[in-house]
């Protein structure tokens, strides 16, 4: 049985020895919000699953069923926020509590959604494949395959697909 997004976030938040006390102080989301998400009575924006997995030290994709894959030499576990045209694959997959987070990232086309985030840190970006458009220190930079970008995390930014094919970035954050 699959379980559900609210009750992964829940079991992380455990596993983590977090209370919602300490997961609302870092994500300035309120206790009752994110109690009445951990029971599935209260949905989630990609944003607040943002702030929630940064304050957690995990990918947003840890909070979802991963599906097996076949990359190169061998099997992956992607991750994917299937519902938001965003996958995430966790580079740091099974080190406990890494000082950053390695991830690598794929938006599909047209992927605009959402609203510039904010969270402790620093984030940087590198363009694998496509070009992505961030918004970050108050502008938009386009960048194309081979282009990076590093930025202030604690300022408003998020990413963004405006073109016609994927777009596959490696971001690396860290919330210190």
């Amino acid at each position: 049985m699959t379980m559900k997004l609210g009750e992964r976030i829940k079991q992380i938040r455990k596993d983590r020895k977090m209370t919602l006390k300490d997961v609302a102080g870092l994500t300035g989301f309120s206790i009752s919000f994110l109690s009445q998400l951990e029971r599935g009575v209260s949905s989630a924006t990609l944003e607040s699953l943002k702030k929630i997995a940064v304050a957690l030290r995990v990918s947003p994709g840890d909070f979802f069923a991963e599906e097996e894959t076949s990359h190169g030499n061998g099997p992956d576990m992607v991750e994917r926020i299937a519902s938001y045209g965003i996958h995430y694959q966790n580079l740091a997959k099974g080190f406990p509590a890494p000082d950053f987070m390695p991830m690598r990232v794929t938006l599909k086309p047209g992927e605009n959604g959402g609203k510039p985030i904010m969270h402790a840190g620093q984030e940087f970006v590198f363009v694998l494949d496509g070009r992505l458009t961030v918004e970050a220190d108050g502008g938009l930079h386009e960048l194309a395959s081979g282009e990076s970008l590093f930025y202030d995390a604690g300022k408003p930014h998020y990413w963004y697909n405006r073109f016609g094919a994927p777009v596959t970035f490696l971001c690396v954050s860290s919330d210190t």
